[in-house]
């Protein structure tokens, strides 16, 4: 099986072909090797590290429950969780381990696209990915990533736009 017909890759390219994206869905982009970090993902494309938008799924803790957040933050810096939860107004906002990752998005870390999860996931898109004319998102494969804007990953995801990196 190619990484294009892998599962997760399907349901993230429906969901940007639903979304009205088919040249995004048709952009996807299978890498010679897994990229499972903003660095190997932009030495792969031949691009600055800044331009890789990392999906990042943390758990946001309230009093009474927990919910997952995603964070699509610049590879360029790392998500101030501090910051996060204030965006959010949880009492805190902490690492998700792989199996809370894979049961709310479908797909594994590394993978990790801003849509085609189960479910909508509350998301916060860091305005530092702004600058960037094009950003590259994973599309459910370590494999794979999808050509997108900042303008686009907020309508997509339904994302609240703020700065979130240190």
């Amino acid at each position: 099986m190619s990484s294009l017909d892998h599962p997760a890759v399907a349901k993230v390219a429906a969901a940007l072909a639903e979304a009205g994206r088919h040249d995004a869905a048709q952009g996807i982009r299978i890498l010679p090797s897994e990229a499972r970090t903003a660095a190997q993902a932009a030495e792969a494309l031949g691009i600055e590290v800044g331009a890789i938008a990392n999906s990042l799924i943390f758990k946001a803790v309230f009093p009474d429950r927990t919910e997952p957040l995603l964070s699509l933050t610049s590879g360029a810096h790392r998500a101030d969780t501090v910051r996060l939860a204030e965006l959010v107004g949880a009492t805190s906002v902490e690492k998700a381990d792989p199996a809370f990752v894979k049961e709310h998005t479908g797909q594994v870390i590394g993978g990790v696209a801003p849509v085609g999860h189960p479910q909508p996931i509350p998301t916060v898109v860091d305005t530092a990915l702004e600058r960037y004319p094009v950003i590259w998102a994973a599309a459910g494969h370590a494999k794979s990533v999808f050509p997108t804007t900042f303008a686009d990953l907020v309508a997509l995801t339904g994302g609240r736009p703020a700065g979130v990196g240190t």
